[in-house]
């Protein structure tokens, strides 16, 4: 392959340290083939004052990485794997899933506020997060105590807004605070009995054309096996319960020595008083399967209906498009 491959990337600085490392993986594996990479605005980046649940799209943070393939402008794209929805556009395909780094919550206390984590917050403590997810279950273990409010923006907008004293802490993913060199500013790392993670956090996904050989020829040395088989079935159970990265959903995976995978599932009520659990074990080499499985028994406990009412909810909700004017 003698022409230049086009990575695709948001512009955010965590997608471009992402971007880069996965450009610096390709270029050292294949010395004779130039790698350039082209940032884009996708809709979730150009709107930043409305709270994502109210946007109401799940691809917004991959649209426009999406179409730029499709159009032959660029031949791959990287994504944080949680933010790219299970099924994908017609023509594209998911080629690699790399290494995962450590997929847990990570809380932020502001500085000087004397606090080992969420259990040490005074009463009445504002926390900040974007994620339904993470706002369900942790309704569900303090909502009596702390008060919970949307933060929107990248990570450095909101480390800043945590400084600043508009929260007294936030909730953010382990990965992007380790990847962007700020694993001092975590100061607690929540446990999947406080909250399971989103699907496929921490990993990353690389997309390309479904009938490009030459590219997904090149992308097998970032796949890493067992990532893969973690995220697989975890997209898998979020894909049966149709559910998407604004959907309080959270996973908790484990391989095991024999080969064998558990895959633990939730799905919350918006208010954190009902929750849904199911766990599984099954091989390791079928994580599909498993991850089926696990979402039907979310069902049987009564997933369905809590994922009833939130769609119900959701398309009651303003949805608001680039040039619009944000719901107030």
């Amino acid at each position: 392959m003698s022409r230049t491959v086009i990575i695709g990337s948001r512009d955010s600085q965590l997608a471009l340290v992402q971007t880069h490392w996965v450009r610096g993986e390709l270029q050292r594996a294949h010395p004779d083939i130039q790698f350039a990479i082209v940032e884009m605005k996708t809709q979730g980046d150009k709107i930043l004052d409305v709270a994502l649940a109210k946007i109401g799209d799940k691809g917004l943070f991959t649209k426009e990485l999406e179409s730029a393939m499709l159009e032959k402008r660029t031949d791959l794209a990287v994504h944080s794997l949680k933010d790219l929805p299970t099924t994908l556009p017609p023509g594209l395909i998911l080629g690699a899933i790399t290494e995962r780094e450590d997929p847990s919550d990570a809380v932020v206390v502001r500085q000087g506020l004397a606090a080992a984590g969420l259990g040490d917050l005074p009463e009445g403590a504002v926390v900040g997060t974007s994620s339904l997810r993470r706002l369900a279950q942790l309704k569900h273990r303090y909502g009596e105590r702390l008060r919970f409010q949307d933060i929107r923006g990248n990570l450095n907008t909101r480390l800043r807004k945590l400084d600043e004293g508009h929260y007294d802490a936030i909730v953010l993913a382990v990965a992007g605070l380790r990847r962007l060199g700020w694993s001092e500013r975590i100061t607690e790392v929540l446990a999947p009995e406080i909250s399971l993670h989103a699907v496929g956090q921490g990993a990353l996904g690389i997309e390309c054309r479904e009938a490009d050989e030459a590219i997904l020829d090149l992308l097998t040395i970032l796949n890493h096996t067992p990532t893969a088989r973690r995220c697989r079935a975890e997209r898998a159970m979020l894909r049966t319960l149709e559910g998407g990265c604004q959907v309080p959903i959270g996973v908790h995976t484990e391989l095991h020595d024999d080969g064998g995978l558990t895959l633990q599932g939730i799905v919350a009520s918006l208010d954190g008083k009902t929750l849904a659990r199911a766990c599984r074990t099954g091989p390791g080499d079928e994580p599909e399967a498993l991850g089926q499985a696990v979402a039907e028994d979310l069902k049987a406990a009564g997933a369905q209906g809590i994922l009833d009412e939130i769609f119900i909810l959701v398309r009651s909700l303003e949805v608001v498009t680039p040039g619009a004017a944000p719901a107030s």
